[in-house]
C-alpha cells in the first residue's frame, strides 16, 4: 500500500492508496490522521519530496502514527535526498548536514529507504538500508527525445564514475570529461576544461544530479561552444532551478524530473518519476 504524504508526487502506479488528512497548527508543527481503514500487517511505502526540516517532520510523525497502528513493514522513497551536496566539511565551523538528515531517519528504523540518483557515494554509505534508484532511465527518455547522436558530458570529476555507468547502460555513448574549480570559501566557480579537442559539431547532453542556481551548466556551455559543440542539452534529476531558466537560454532543451518539484509553464521538459 501506498501513503503519499505529498498528493502531487505519486510514483508508484497502480497501487492501492492509504487515506489521510495532515495539516500544520499554527505553532508550526506538521501533524497527520491516517484513516485506519487497512491492513496494518501489509506493507506500507510512503513517499514524499523533502524539501524542508518541515517535510521531514512530517514524515516523522506519519511513520510514529503508522507504528501505533502496529503497521510492521515501512518503507520509504525520498526520491531528492536533502543536503546530500554537505557530505563533507569544508571549512571549519560547517556541520555534516547529510548526516544530520540521515541520522533522523535511521531513528525510524525503517525496513528500506529508497533514493533517487543519489549525489554521491556518502549518502547510502549513512543511509541504513538504502537502495538508490539510477537516473539511466531518465537519461535514456532524455535522449530519445532529443533523437540522433550526443555525447554525454560530464560537468566535473565528482560526476565521472555515475556517468561512464549511464554510458554502458546506454551501449557506450561516448563521454566527454570536463573540469571546473570551485572556492570552497565563496563558492565562486572559474576554470572551466573540456578534454577534447574538436567536437565536431556533435550535439552534446550534460548530465548531472543536481541544478540549483546552474552556474557550472553555464560555464561548461561557454567552453563546450569553443570546441566546436552542436546543439547543448541538460539534463539533471533534480531540478531546482532557483534562478529560473532564463540564466540557462543558452541550452537548446532542458530537461529534469519531478523528484524536487512539479513545473508547469516553466522552459523544462519533465520526465515523471514512475516506478
Amino acid at each position: 500500500m501506498i501513503l503519499n504524504l505529498d498528493p502531487k508526487f505519486a510514483p508508484f502506479q497502480n497501487q492501492e492508496e492509504i487515506k489521510f488528512q495532515s495539516f500544520t497548527f499554527s505553532g508550526g508543527e506538521p501533524h497527520i490522521k491516517i484513516a485506519p481503514d487497512f491492513d496494518p500487517n501489509r506493507k506500507v511505502t510512503i513517499t514524499h519530496r523533502l524539501n524542508s526540516f518541515n517535510d521531514l517532520g512530517l514524515l516523522c510523525v506519519t511513520v510514529d502514527a503508522l507504528r501505533r497502528m502496529d503497521v510492521k513493514i515501512i518503507e520509504l522513497f525520498i526520491p531528492y535526498f536533502p543536503a546530500a551536496r554537505q557530505d563533507r566539511v569544508m571549512i571549519p565551523g560547517e556541520p555534516l548536514s547529510v548526516k544530520v538528515y540521515a541520522d533522523i531517519i535511521n531513528a525510524m528504523q525503517l525496513h528500506k529507504v529508497y533514493v533517487f540518483d543519489a549525489h554521491s557515494e556518502v549518502t547510502p554509505a549513512l543511509l541504513n538500508n538504502s537502495t538508490v534508484i539510477p537516473n539511466y532511465s531518465f537519461i535514456k527518455e532524455v535522449i530519445s527525445r532529443i533523437g540522433g547522436n550526443v555525447k554525454l558530458i560530464s560537468p566535473d570529476g565528482g560526476a565521472l564514475k555515475k556517468i561512464y555507468k549511464v554510458s554502458e547502460f546506454l551501449g557506450g555513448v561516448e563521454v566527454v570529461e570536463c573540469s571546473k574549480s570551485r572556492d570552497v570559501k565563496t563558492g565562486k566557480l572559474s576554470g572551466f576544461k573540456v578534454y577534447e579537442d574538436d567536437l565536431q559539431g556533435i550535439d552534446c547532453l550534460i548530465v548531472d544530479d543536481i541544478c540549483d542556481g546552474g552556474g557550472t551548466f553555464v560555464g561548461l556551455a561557454e567552453e563546450l561552444k569553443k570546441k566546436n559543440a552542436g546543439k547543448l542539452y541538460l539534463a539533471v534529476s533534480h531540478g531546482i532551478f532557483n534562478k529560473g531558466f532564463e540564466v540557462l537560454n543558452c541550452f537548446d532543451g532542458i530537461f529534469t524530473t519531478n523528484s524536487f518539484k512539479d513545473f508547469e509553464g516553466e522552459n523544462v521538459e519533465v520526465v515523471k518519476l514512475e516506478l
